[in-house]
């Protein structure tokens, strides 16, 4: 029973960082950004759903600090992101990585440097029984939730027309330009759609994790281990990903070395790229080949 919870908890991890991991992957094929403000973005997002939760509740915390979060990531490609499209992926990283910094003392400044915390909402507390088998509901909670996620965002991307030209767009921009397809438009709605989830990811993560400012940056390496590991360009790259990554921290948990949890992925990571530089089902980008 204890070896199936570290495994559960594990895959909670994965979840999280698939929730974030997917809008790194889609921004960065597409546009060609590395991001390391993302995790800024998620730790915004924990930040608002406590100052909305704290008026209107979890609930309201949930639909709005997403949504709210996803439109400051359309700002923010507008006036920013969308200058480096064609510049080299180097210049987009050192953009990032001040706004990140930038982020993270805005948010220091506004609610201070203390930590914050925010507990689960009554209506989503207690435990799940299965046999001899508990789990904590809200966790659960968080799984249905990533598995939600996923499901909506495959079926946007491979079921309708928005899908098929990012499709297009990741694997040849340039014979989407030829049929008079502009990408800009697009890249808004997945800056929306990426940096919502991660928003999305601080609201679910907010009642179990310490809110702090620097929140965002102790999870961003994880999450471009996972976007690493499944290659760039795979949906169902990064999701496999997010699921060994996850259930490799339960195993090593679980096998009673909790302190090796962390190193344990980077050292997958190695293995991978070693095998596969492209990750597990990495596709050919011709924007940077």
């Amino acid at each position: 029973m204890l070896f199936a919870l570290h495994l559960l908890n594990g895959l909670l991890a994965g979840a999280y960082y698939l929730l974030i991991a997917l809008g790194l992957s889609l921004i960065f094929s597409l546009g060609g950004i590395v991001n390391l403000a993302h995790g800024a973005f998620y730790a915004i997002g924990a930040y608002l759903a406590v100052s909305i939760g704290q008026q209107l509740g979890f609930t309201w915390a949930a639909m709005v600090s997403p949504v709210a979060v996803g439109l400051l990531g359309v700002v923010v490609e507008r006036l920013l992101f969308r200058r480096f499209y064609k510049a080299d992926p180097a210049l987009s990283l050192l953009l990032t990585f001040g706004l990140a910094m930038v982020a993270e003392q805005a948010l220091r400044m506004i609610f201070g440097a203390p930590p914050l915390s925010w507990s689960i909402p009554p209506e989503l507390r207690g435990q799940v029984f299965i046999g001899d088998f508990i789990y904590p509901r809200y966790r659960l909670l968080i799984l249905s939730v990533a598995v939600a996620c996923v499901a909506g965002l495959w079926f946007l991307l491979q079921r309708t027309p928005f899908g098929r030209v990012v499709r297009a767009g990741v694997q040849n921009p340039d014979m989407v330009g030829a049929l008079g397809i502009s990408l800009e438009p697009y890249m808004a709605m997945i800056a929306f759609l990426g940096i919502g989830l991660a928003g999305l990811a601080g609201v679910m993560l907010a009642p179990i994790f310490t809110i702090h400012p620097a929140m965002g940056a102790e999870i961003i390496t994880s999450a471009f281990v996972v976007v690493v590991i499944g290659g760039l360009g795979s949906f169902w790259g990064v999701v496999l990903a997010a699921l060994i990554v996850g259930v490799t921290k339960g195993i090593v948990t679980a096998t009673g070395y909790p302190q090796y949890s962390e190193a344990a992925i980077y050292l997958l990571m190695l293995l991978v790229l070693l095998v596969r530089p492209r990750g597990l089902f990495g596709e050919r980008i011709q924007r940077f080949e």
